[in-house]
């Protein structure tokens, strides 16, 4: 049940991060606070297709 994803930042909507995530415990999209590198700084990233 676990899914590939990736991460993209919100304010420069750079696709940083890929990950796991489970589709039975989690079904709605992620959001975490990660670092982006393109802003230099942390930031919220939110799950895309």
């Amino acid at each position: 049940m676990r899914v590939k994803v990736t991460m993209a930042c919100t304010e420069c909507k750079q696709r940083n991060y890929n990950t796991m995530k489970n589709k039975k415990n989690n079904a709605e999209r992620i959001e975490l606070n990660k670092y982006c590198p393109f802003c230099n700084k942390h930031t919220l990233h939110k799950e895309t297709k």
